[in-house]
């Protein structure tokens, strides 16, 4: 079973194309939600992050101190650094899990905006970026999300450039408006069939 990992930068589509994948029947693994998702239910995770960001990184509730988190890690980029070395092993983890419990389909999809970042498109067969141009991307996060401009400038620049990601990208979905998605999507699609079946 092959492993297709997909990402792209903030506004770039990336969940969309998944969805359109899942539509075809092909199971995805959203590493974002799983990454929210294990830092309450992953107890070596948990354990980890109480000891590096001490007990107030979780309510008493076991529930995760977001708010927290997010003030010592956002502007501090040794503090993001340790935070993503605690959790891209756990969603490592949970990947394997995951597709382990998968049979009888083809390949699988890893979505992960951080899937070159955090080397888990190394865990990955093959890696297929969408991208879009960044005027374009900013006008559908600040309406999607209700910040401005700057807001996501700062998150962009937590990412590598649109331009690294296309130098390790094994395939790549324009997703700018001029041209189609559904056709990109299937001929890849297509593609992913035949080196299945290899």
């Amino acid at each position: 079973m092959l492993k297709i990992g997909i990402t792209g930068n903030i506004g770039s589509g990336k969940t969309t194309v998944s969805q359109m994948f899942r539509v075809l029947g092909i199971p995805v693994f959203y590493a974002d939600i799983e990454a929210k998702n294990i830092m309450t239910t992953d107890p070596v995770l948990v354990a980890n992050m109480k000891k590096a960001f001490g007990d107030e990184a979780y309510f008493t509730d076991g529930s995760l101190n977001r708010k927290y988190i997010a003030n010592i890690v956002f502007n501090d980029d040794e503090q993001l650094a340790k935070l993503n070395s605690l959790t891209h092993p756990a969603v490592f983890r949970a990947f394997d899990t995951w597709v382990a419990g998968i049979e009888n389909v083809p390949y699988v999809i890893k979505e992960a905006a951080l899937l070159f970042e955090s080397t888990s498109y190394k865990m990955c067969d093959y890696s297929l970026l969408v991208t879009a141009p960044l005027d374009l991307r900013i006008a559908r996060v600040t309406k999607r999300d209700h910040i401005t401009r700057a807001e996501v400038e700062a998150r962009e620049a937590k990412q590598f450039t649109e331009a690294k990601k296309r130098e390790l990208a094994d395939y790549i979905i324009e997703n700018g408006e001029t041209q189609l998605l559904i056709p990109q999507v299937l001929k890849l699609h297509d593609a992913f069939l035949q080196l299945a079946a290899v």
